[in-house]
Protein backbone atom coordinates (compact mmCIF):
# COMPACT_ATOMS: atom_id res chain seq x y z
CA UNK A 1 0.00 0.00 0.00
CA UNK A 2 2.76 2.14 -0.01
CA UNK A 3 2.98 3.00 -3.84
CA UNK A 4 5.32 4.97 -5.37
CA UNK A 5 7.71 7.18 -3.62
CA UNK A 6 5.74 10.18 -2.82
CA UNK A 7 6.94 13.73 -3.84
CA UNK A 8 5.78 15.04 -0.11
CA UNK A 9 8.12 13.12 1.65
CA UNK A 10 11.55 14.97 1.45
CA UNK A 11 14.71 13.02 0.63
CA UNK A 12 15.68 14.62 4.39
CA UNK A 13 12.82 12.15 6.06
CA UNK A 14 13.12 9.05 3.15
CA UNK A 15 16.43 8.56 4.68
CA UNK A 16 15.74 8.29 8.15
CA UNK A 17 12.96 5.78 7.39
CA UNK A 18 15.80 3.84 5.81
CA UNK A 19 17.86 3.97 8.78
CA UNK A 20 14.74 2.90 10.39
CA UNK A 21 14.14 -0.44 8.37
CA UNK A 22 17.64 -1.02 8.21
CA UNK A 23 18.20 -1.10 12.32
CA UNK A 24 15.10 -3.35 12.12
CA UNK A 25 17.09 -5.52 9.72
CA UNK A 26 19.73 -5.69 12.06
CA UNK A 27 17.82 -6.80 15.20
CA UNK A 28 17.00 -9.96 12.90
CA UNK A 29 13.37 -10.49 14.83
CA UNK A 30 11.32 -8.44 17.12
CA UNK A 31 8.68 -8.10 19.57
CA UNK A 32 6.85 -4.76 18.93
CA UNK A 33 4.63 -3.40 22.19
CA UNK A 34 1.78 -2.04 19.73
CA UNK A 35 -0.64 0.28 21.34
CA UNK A 36 -2.86 1.37 18.30
CA UNK A 37 -1.42 4.69 18.61
CA UNK A 38 0.40 7.15 15.77
CA UNK A 39 3.76 5.68 16.74
CA UNK A 40 3.73 2.10 17.95
CA UNK A 41 1.50 1.74 14.49
CA UNK A 42 3.66 3.13 12.16
CA UNK A 43 7.01 1.24 13.67
CA UNK A 44 4.70 -2.23 13.43
CA UNK A 45 4.31 -1.57 10.02
CA UNK A 46 7.76 -0.89 9.14
CA UNK A 47 8.76 -3.49 11.76
CA UNK A 48 6.01 -6.19 9.72
CA UNK A 49 7.39 -5.37 6.25
CA UNK A 50 11.27 -5.39 6.92
CA UNK A 51 10.99 -8.79 9.02
CA UNK A 52 7.86 -10.43 8.01
CA UNK A 53 7.03 -13.17 10.72
CA UNK A 54 9.94 -12.50 12.54
CA UNK A 55 7.86 -9.55 13.63
CA UNK A 56 5.11 -9.83 16.36
CA UNK A 57 2.98 -6.66 17.42
CA UNK A 58 1.80 -7.40 20.77
CA UNK A 59 -0.93 -5.21 22.60
CA UNK A 60 -1.71 -5.02 26.14
CA UNK A 61 -5.29 -6.01 27.38
CA UNK A 62 -5.84 -3.75 30.92
CA UNK A 63 -8.86 -1.87 31.98
CA UNK A 64 -5.36 1.43 31.88
CA UNK A 65 -6.60 1.74 28.14
CA UNK A 66 -9.80 2.48 26.17
CA UNK A 67 -11.36 -0.48 24.53
CA UNK A 68 -10.79 2.08 20.88
CA UNK A 69 -6.95 1.55 21.35
CA UNK A 70 -7.30 -2.13 21.10
CA UNK A 71 -10.09 -2.29 18.73
CA UNK A 72 -7.32 0.38 16.10
CA UNK A 73 -4.79 -2.16 16.63
CA UNK A 74 -6.80 -5.20 15.93
CA UNK A 75 -7.76 -3.40 12.43
CA UNK A 76 -4.17 -1.78 11.99
CA UNK A 77 -2.78 -5.84 11.93
CA UNK A 78 -5.70 -7.25 10.03
CA UNK A 79 -5.43 -4.51 6.88
CA UNK A 80 -1.53 -4.86 6.96
CA UNK A 81 -0.97 -8.29 7.60
CA UNK A 82 0.68 -8.19 10.88
CA UNK A 83 1.27 -10.54 13.13
CA UNK A 84 0.01 -9.57 15.99
CA UNK A 85 -1.30 -11.05 19.60
CA UNK A 86 -3.09 -9.80 22.78
CA UNK A 87 -1.80 -10.44 26.32
CA UNK A 88 -3.64 -9.45 29.72
CA UNK A 89 -1.69 -7.28 31.94
CA UNK A 90 -2.11 -6.33 35.24
CA UNK A 91 -0.77 -2.92 36.80
CA UNK A 92 -3.93 -2.62 38.23
CA UNK A 93 -3.34 -4.67 40.71
CA UNK A 94 0.07 -3.55 41.66
CA UNK A 95 -0.50 -1.08 44.95
CA UNK A 96 2.38 0.73 43.70
CA UNK A 97 0.15 1.59 40.62
CA UNK A 98 -3.32 1.84 42.13
CA UNK A 99 -1.91 4.74 44.36
CA UNK A 100 -1.14 6.46 41.37
CA UNK A 101 2.25 8.13 42.68
CA UNK A 102 3.74 10.97 40.33
CA UNK A 103 5.80 7.88 39.04
CA UNK A 104 2.46 5.38 38.31
CA UNK A 105 4.11 5.35 34.21
CA UNK A 106 6.78 3.49 35.69
CA UNK A 107 4.91 0.61 37.75
CA UNK A 108 2.59 0.21 34.45
CA UNK A 109 5.50 0.17 31.92
CA UNK A 110 7.50 -2.48 34.08
CA UNK A 111 4.31 -4.73 34.05
CA UNK A 112 4.16 -4.46 30.09
CA UNK A 113 7.84 -4.77 30.05
CA UNK A 114 8.47 -7.54 31.98
CA UNK A 115 5.81 -9.77 30.04
CA UNK A 116 7.10 -8.81 26.81
CA UNK A 117 10.74 -9.96 27.74
CA UNK A 118 9.28 -13.19 29.05
CA UNK A 119 7.38 -13.80 25.92
CA UNK A 120 10.69 -12.68 23.48
CA UNK A 121 12.70 -14.91 25.60
CA UNK A 122 10.03 -18.39 25.07
CA UNK A 123 9.53 -17.35 21.84
CA UNK A 124 13.43 -16.43 20.73
CA UNK A 125 12.49 -12.96 19.48
CA UNK A 126 16.06 -10.97 19.52
CA UNK A 127 14.59 -7.86 21.26
CA UNK A 128 11.57 -5.64 22.30
CA UNK A 129 11.20 -2.46 20.59
CA UNK A 130 8.23 0.25 21.58
CA UNK A 131 7.56 3.82 19.89
CA UNK A 132 9.10 6.56 22.10
CA UNK A 133 10.30 8.67 19.22
CA UNK A 134 12.32 11.70 19.00
CA UNK A 135 9.72 14.23 20.55
CA UNK A 136 9.89 12.55 23.96
CA UNK A 137 13.32 12.72 24.75
CA UNK A 138 12.71 16.60 26.19
CA UNK A 139 8.85 15.03 28.07
CA UNK A 140 8.26 13.70 31.29
CA UNK A 141 8.25 9.93 30.78
CA UNK A 142 9.15 7.72 34.19
CA UNK A 143 7.73 4.47 31.87
CA UNK A 144 11.29 5.16 30.12
CA UNK A 145 13.25 4.12 33.42
CA UNK A 146 11.34 0.89 33.07
CA UNK A 147 12.30 0.57 29.48
CA UNK A 148 15.99 1.12 30.36
CA UNK A 149 15.90 -1.50 32.75
CA UNK A 150 14.48 -4.32 30.92
CA UNK A 151 17.04 -3.26 27.55
CA UNK A 152 13.47 -2.26 25.44
CA UNK A 153 14.85 -0.59 22.52
CA UNK A 154 13.42 2.80 20.56
CA UNK A 155 14.05 2.09 17.01
CA UNK A 156 11.91 5.24 16.11
CA UNK A 157 13.64 7.49 18.12
CA UNK A 158 17.17 6.18 17.36
CA UNK A 159 16.32 7.10 13.54
CA UNK A 160 15.60 10.33 14.49
CA UNK A 161 12.20 10.87 13.61
CA UNK A 162 9.83 13.10 15.33
CA UNK A 163 5.92 12.61 15.82
CA UNK A 164 4.88 15.47 12.57
CA UNK A 165 7.23 12.87 10.40
CA UNK A 166 6.20 9.28 11.48
CA UNK A 167 2.62 10.91 10.43
CA UNK A 168 3.81 11.83 7.22
CA UNK A 169 5.35 8.31 6.38
CA UNK A 170 1.95 6.51 8.23
CA UNK A 171 0.20 8.69 5.76
CA UNK A 172 1.78 7.75 2.51
CA UNK A 173 1.92 4.12 3.79
CA UNK A 174 -2.13 4.21 4.47
CA UNK A 175 -1.99 3.24 7.78
CA UNK A 176 -5.03 4.86 9.25
CA UNK A 177 -3.53 6.40 12.61
CA UNK A 178 -1.63 8.84 10.57
CA UNK A 179 -3.55 11.74 12.27
CA UNK A 180 -5.35 9.98 15.30
CA UNK A 181 -5.08 12.23 18.13
CA UNK A 182 -2.01 12.20 20.89
CA UNK A 183 -3.28 9.48 23.54
CA UNK A 184 -2.49 8.01 26.32
CA UNK A 185 -3.92 5.54 29.16
CA UNK A 186 -7.37 6.04 31.03
CA UNK A 187 -5.15 6.33 34.17
CA UNK A 188 -3.70 9.62 33.29
CA UNK A 189 -6.87 11.31 33.90
CA UNK A 190 -6.89 10.86 37.43
CA UNK A 191 -4.53 13.47 39.68
CA UNK A 192 -1.55 11.74 41.23
CA UNK A 193 -2.26 11.01 44.48
CA UNK A 194 -5.94 9.55 43.88
CA UNK A 195 -5.85 6.07 43.70
CA UNK A 196 -6.94 4.24 40.33
CA UNK A 197 -9.59 1.95 40.46
CA UNK A 198 -11.35 -0.34 37.31
CA UNK A 199 -14.69 1.47 37.99
CA UNK A 200 -13.16 4.94 37.76
CA UNK A 201 -11.21 4.15 34.60
CA UNK A 202 -14.36 2.79 33.33
CA UNK A 203 -16.66 5.78 34.28
CA UNK A 204 -13.70 7.51 32.59
CA UNK A 205 -13.88 5.58 29.27
CA UNK A 206 -17.61 6.23 29.10
CA UNK A 207 -17.25 9.89 29.51
CA UNK A 208 -14.77 9.87 26.77
CA UNK A 209 -16.86 7.69 24.61
CA UNK A 210 -19.93 10.45 24.80
CA UNK A 211 -17.51 13.12 23.76
CA UNK A 212 -16.59 11.11 20.99
CA UNK A 213 -19.94 10.63 19.99
CA UNK A 214 -21.18 13.80 20.12
CA UNK A 215 -18.32 14.25 17.39
CA UNK A 216 -15.28 16.05 19.42
CA UNK A 217 -12.10 14.93 18.12
CA UNK A 218 -9.02 15.71 20.81
CA UNK A 219 -10.80 16.09 24.07
CA UNK A 220 -9.59 14.30 28.11
CA UNK A 221 -12.35 13.83 30.67
CA UNK A 222 -9.97 14.61 33.68
CA UNK A 223 -11.30 13.15 36.72
CA UNK A 224 -12.22 14.64 39.95
CA UNK A 225 -14.53 12.70 42.10
CA UNK A 226 -17.59 14.01 41.20
CA UNK A 227 -16.36 16.41 38.74
CA UNK A 228 -15.65 16.19 34.89
CA UNK A 229 -12.87 18.58 34.05
CA UNK A 230 -13.52 18.59 30.15
CA UNK A 231 -10.45 19.42 28.12
CA UNK A 232 -11.17 20.41 24.46
CA UNK A 233 -8.96 21.62 21.54
CA UNK A 234 -9.88 24.97 21.36
CA UNK A 235 -11.18 24.68 17.60
CA UNK A 236 -13.62 22.78 19.06
CA UNK A 237 -15.05 24.15 22.54
CA UNK A 238 -17.38 26.45 20.97
CA UNK A 239 -19.20 23.53 20.37
CA UNK A 240 -19.23 22.56 23.77
CA UNK A 241 -21.11 25.66 24.37
CA UNK A 242 -23.91 25.40 21.77
CA UNK A 243 -26.93 24.68 23.96
CA UNK A 244 -28.16 21.45 22.11
CA UNK A 245 -24.49 19.93 22.19
CA UNK A 246 -24.07 21.17 26.13
CA UNK A 247 -27.61 20.03 27.18
CA UNK A 248 -26.60 16.40 26.00
CA UNK A 249 -23.33 16.44 27.36
CA UNK A 250 -24.27 17.22 30.62
CA UNK A 251 -27.01 14.93 31.00
CA UNK A 252 -24.68 12.26 29.45
CA UNK A 253 -22.06 12.72 32.09
CA UNK A 254 -24.37 12.93 35.25
CA UNK A 255 -26.02 9.73 34.05
CA UNK A 256 -22.66 8.25 34.76
CA UNK A 257 -22.29 9.34 38.53
CA UNK A 258 -20.69 13.17 37.89
CA UNK A 259 -22.65 16.14 39.68
CA UNK A 260 -20.70 18.97 38.15
CA UNK A 261 -19.54 19.14 34.39
CA UNK A 262 -16.95 21.91 34.18
CA UNK A 263 -14.84 23.10 31.14
CA UNK A 264 -11.57 23.89 31.10
CA UNK A 265 -10.97 27.24 29.27
CA UNK A 266 -7.46 26.40 28.63
CA UNK A 267 -8.78 23.89 26.45
CA UNK A 268 -6.67 20.12 25.91
CA UNK A 269 -3.26 20.23 26.47
CA UNK A 270 -0.90 17.01 26.47
CA UNK A 271 -0.48 15.69 30.11
CA UNK A 272 -1.97 18.74 32.21
CA UNK A 273 -2.05 16.59 35.45
CA UNK A 274 2.12 16.82 35.55
CA UNK A 275 1.38 21.15 35.95
CA UNK A 276 1.61 20.30 39.75
CA UNK A 277 4.89 18.30 39.37
CA UNK A 278 8.48 19.78 39.11
CA UNK A 279 10.49 17.30 38.38
CA UNK A 280 12.70 17.11 35.49
CA UNK A 281 12.21 14.86 32.09
CA UNK A 282 13.64 11.22 31.92
CA UNK A 283 15.74 10.88 29.17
Amino acid sequence: MTGAPSLLVPASLRAKAQGLDDRLAGLGSVIVAFSGGVDSAYLAWAAGRVLGARALAVTADSPSYPDTHRQLARRVAREFGLAHEFIATAEIERPEYRSNPANRCYYCKHTLYADLTALARARGFAAVVDGSNADDRGDYRPGRQAAREFGVLSPLDEAALAKDEIRALSREAGLPTWDEPASACLSSRIPYGNEVTPEKLRTIERAETVLRDLGFRVCRVRHHDETARLEIAKDEMARALDPDINARLVTALKALGYRHVCLDLQGYRLGSLNDALTLRPIS
